[in-house]
């Protein structure tokens, strides 16, 4: 017997939109916090489209776009003077109703989904600490402490999006490989002597330096990320003040809070052990490029979500949950790698980072991107709208006259939807696969309600039984 079918460690955006879709499908949990309140200071600002086309599903979309800032460029500067202007203003138009990237910080992103959350009946269970877990083949076995007092139960699937230091990934004994970055960061959040009115990203870059600056508040105030000296070491604002006006040609008025940060690289061995699973941070960590990071711990939590409902609700057997990690750990370490050669190639002091700062960047870059082609395969990586699972489990069969199980509820699905649909129910291997997967005598049952498209819901075109995965 189980005392809770679902607990959520970790109540940042991955975490809550875990919370949000289990709600929505019915399915009791609990997600709890270590720390007493949401998040007051952050380094995330991107959410790209893929994460608003999600949220459009649960009804928030534009809600959220309207709390943000909608980013109509990236200005680029070198030796304190601006080179080159890349526009990405609807940069995304005819692929996604959101073809744009959204700068919102993380900490208005938290408390807007605990706000829904909250709508949907459910809250965060703050100064909440996971001091350990472990697991047999009936169940998993957690011990929890708030207040000083301890409380044990037996849960059917513990969920950790408790971040880098993961205590889940510590109790399921997952090795995290990877590395960690020499130079120490720096995040800011200030106010200019001159505000900006623009919606520009400004990336400034130097000779083994750069810095990164980024409207913020509705433009209120700015985010500056950028390298901390070396040698200095409790480092402070003023260490980075100068660097940081020099590269970026401003003055600042007012500093409103200052942290540092190491950046890391790495990507744990297994996302899924027994009932015991990895999400966002807790599973990868990536380089700032493409502001990639919180944007894929959302799409983990909206794969995981729709396969743990199907199974608890017994509408799909266990089998379903073994597709999670090849899909999204696939993902997760193409992603990194790729992330961390453009960032080397960035902050590289050789000649290939040199010609990529004074050439590339400037002057290539710039000019490809005029070409409608280059901007929408620019779009389609930043904003995940392209991934899709050919290599897994559930892809299998064809698209073109929807070959596998063909009924009258394949074809209507194959006329609302579009892209690379892999369908995986024809009549021999596939269908057999298909009743592994899903169970028995629930195929039929499965075939409209919890078999899956591995792409994205077409704009405008959302129905309640399509399970989109992340």
């Amino acid at each position: 017997m189980f005392d809770l079918p679902v607990l959520i460690v970790g109540a940042g955006p991955t975490g809550l939109n875990l919370a949000l879709r289990l709600a929505r499908y019915g399915i009791a949990f609990r997600i709890i916090d270590q720390q007493d309140q949401p998040a007051r200071e952050s380094r995330a600002l991107a959410v790209h489209a893929r994460t608003l086309e999600f949220y459009r599903q649960l009804g928030f979309g534009d809600p959220v776009v309207e709390a943000g800032i909608r980013i109509e460029g990236i200005r680029l500067h070198e030796g304190g003077r601006e080179r080159a202007h890349i526009v990405l203003k609807d940069i995304g138009s005819g692929l996604s109703p959101y073809p744009f990237i959204l700068d919102l910080p993380q900490d208005e992103h938290e408390h807007f989904l605990v706000a829904e959350l909250k709508k949907a009946g459910a809250e965060v269970e703050r100064s909440t600490i996971l001091i350990s877990f472990d697991q047999d083949d009936d169940a998993g076995n957690v011990v929890l402490e708030r207040d000083g007092h301890e409380e044990r139960a037996r849960v059917q699937y513990v969920c950790g999006c408790d971040g880098a230091r993961s205590k889940v990934r510590e109790g399921i004994d997952v090795r995290f490989d990877g590395g960690t970055y020499e130079r120490l960061y720096y995040v800011a959040d200030v106010r200019l002597e001159t505000p900006d009115t623009g919606h520009d990203f400004h990336l400034a870059t130097g000779v083994a330096t750069f810095a990164l600056r980024l409207p913020s508040r509705k433009g209120l105030t700015e985010r500056l990320i950028g390298f901390v000296p070396d040698g200095v070491e409790h480092p402070k604002f003023d260490d980075v003040r100068a660097s940081a006006e020099e590269l970026l040609g401003i003055r600042i008025a007012d500093l409103n809070w200052f942290s540092t940060y190491s950046v890391h690289h790495r990507v744990a061995d297994r996302f899924r052990v027994g009932r015991a699973f990895l999400l966002g941070d807790a599973g990868h960590l990536h380089s700032p490029v493409g502001g990639q990071g919180m944007n894929t711990g959302i799409g983990d939590a909206v794969n995981l979500a729709w396969k743990l409902a199907d199974v608890i609700r017994g509408r799909a057997s266990s089998a379903l949950l073994d597709t999670y990690e090849p899909e999204r750990i696939a993902f997760a370490r193409k992603l990194v790698a790729t992330t961390d050669r453009i960032f080397q190639t960035v902050v590289s002091e050789g000649m290939a980072g040199r010609m990529f700062r004074t050439f590339l960047l400037p002057t290539l870059i710039p000019a490809v991107t005029h070409f409608a082609t280059a901007r929408h395969a620019l779009f389609r990586f930043a904003s995940q709208i392209g991934i899709h699972y050919p290599d897994s489990a559930l892809s299998e069969g064809k698209a073109g006259e929807v070959s596998g199980g063909r009924s009258a509820t394949m074809d209507r699905f194959a006329r609302q939807f579009r892209g690379s649909f892999e369908f995986g129910l024809a009549t021999s291997h596939l269908w057999r696969r298909a009743r592994r997967i899903f169970g028995g005598s629930k195929i039929a049952r499965a075939t409209v309600t919890s078999f899956r498209i591995h792409e994205r819901c077409e704009p405008g075109r959302v129905q309640p039984q399509c399970r989109l995965s992340g």
